[in-house]
């Protein structure tokens, strides 16, 4: 760097105390510049946080994200020269939290790239570890989810949540919610599943007094209750053909008539909607208007099946027991909490849920063993021994099977995990390449 780019620094250092987010200017060799006051509040230690590594501070890491197995903002600002943004899991005072890592070049008039601007959005609707509210989770399928959700958030953009039963569509509405700047608005859930054509008409726009039979007084719709705040649509896909399009209108004009009314209504929402099923082919099948899938699909986010997050399981199970009643002092054996591991999940966190429920209720002590699993949990847990005496593994085949195993269940970082398996984090980041 060139000591005019140097003379820079202190000017571009300025423009971070106008930033309310952690934010720091970052050297092309990863050292910390400067800071603004959150960035050091956020970061509070007994070291000196000036002159070090981001890796170091943010991670706990000897070496770069990167070469710790994480995708790298900066690394990926020098390859491509344009701004860069991630989901991290950083290691605070605080705890383990998910921040929304932006990253961007910083280049003198002269072009020469001086340094990198770092902004630190802090995801405050969930949590890599059991404490707090909100969403759990710390797989890689659940950060894929958690990170478009951040992107979408603070725009209106009307956002379509894919996923199976049970795995919390509505959690993540509340979430997009309360990241918006609706946030201090209504959130209103309309459930789409099981309304008869004249109940959903009148639910989600209201009606008259007198507009049919039983209608002895005037109704609010939810569509006016979700004045100023977010409308959640949730299974969309269960909407009556014949209903789809007055709601294919009130999306296009924002405007609606209540039932039995002539005055047209102005509508102030932003949009969310989800489904378990696939539209594409409800639209190819004519059982859903193609326009409206349009419409509502502008921002699709598809959220994973719990099969697909196996190592979130026992930060789930913590979250579970901490939340249903008489639990807290209950805790998984191993075996246990291998069969949960090992199981399909049809049914998703609620089914989790139930499972644990019941165990609960069956345990007698303060441990939760097979005996107390559902018998589908169990089963699907033993493994048949079908190999013949002759196959013989190698120990490297053995070690590389066992970190995989281990790797997909252990809550902790790549440090704890280090230290749990007695080698060096650089050797373990050696043995997990080669997986």
């Amino acid at each position: 760097m060139s000591n005019h780019s140097l003379d820079l620094l202190p000017e571009v250092a300025a423009i971070l105390d106008a930033l309310t987010e952690p934010a720091a200017l970052l050297s092309l060799d990863y050292q910390i510049l400067a800071t603004n006051n959150a960035y050091q509040e956020h970061f509070r230690s007994s070291q000196e946080i000036m002159g070090r590594h981001c890796y170091e501070v943010s991670h706990g890491y000897d070496l770069p994200c990167d070469q710790e197995g994480e995708s790298c903002p900066l690394k990926r600002c020098v390859e491509t020269g344009a701004r860069q943004r991630m989901l991290h899991i950083h290691n605070t005072p605080h705890g383990q939290e998910h921040v929304d890592v932006e990253m961007a070049p910083v280049h003198s008039s002269e072009g020469e790239l001086v340094c990198f601007l770092e902004v630190m959005h802090l995801v405050k609707v969930a949590r890599p570890t059991a404490e707090g509210e909100g969403m759990v989770g710390r797989s890689a399928a659940f950060n894929q989810m958690l990170a478009f959700l951040q992107r979408a958030a603070p725009s209106e953009i009307s956002v379509l949540l894919l996923g199976e039963s049970g795995t919390g569509k509505e959690l993540v509405a509340r979430a997009l919610h309360d990241q918006s700047k609706r946030a201090s608005g209504p959130f209103v859930t309309v459930e789409c599943s099981g309304l008869s054509e004249s109940l959903f008409e009148s639910e989600l726009f209201g009606h008259e007094r007198g507009a049919f039979t039983g209608a002895v007084n005037r109704k609010q719709g939810l569509v006016a209750a979700a004045r100023g705040g977010t409308l959640f649509l949730d299974e969309i896909g269960d909407v009556p053909l014949a209903l789809q399009v007055k709601l294919l209108r009130l999306i296009e004009t924002g405007t609606y008539r209540t039932v039995g009314g002539v005055e047209l209504q102005h509508a102030d929402f932003r949009l969310v909607c989800a489904t378990h099923r696939h539209l594409e082919d409800m639209v190819e099948a004519g059982t859903f208007r193609r326009d409206l899938f349009y419409r509502i699909s502008a921002f699709p986010i598809e959220l994973p099946n719990l099969a697909e997050r196996v190592e979130d399981i026992p930060l789930l199970v913590d979250v579970l027991l901490k939340r249903i009643p008489e639990a807290e002092s209950k805790a998984l054996t191993p075996a246990a909490l291998s069969a949960l591991q090992g199981y399909a999940f049809p049914g998703n966190i609620r089914e989790l849920r139930n499972i644990l429920e019941r165990a609960v209720l069956l345990s007698d002590d303060s441990l939760i063993d097979l005996p107390h699993l559902t018998p589908a949990v169990v089963s699907s847990g033993l493994i048949p021994i079908a190999e013949a005496e002759d196959s013989v593994k190698s120990l490297e085949q053995v070690e590389q099977e066992y970190l995989h195993a281990l790797r997909s269940r252990f809550t902790g970082d790549n440090r704890a995990l280090a230290r749990a398996l007695g080698i060096s984090e650089r050797t373990l980041y050696r043995k997990l390449k080669s997986i």
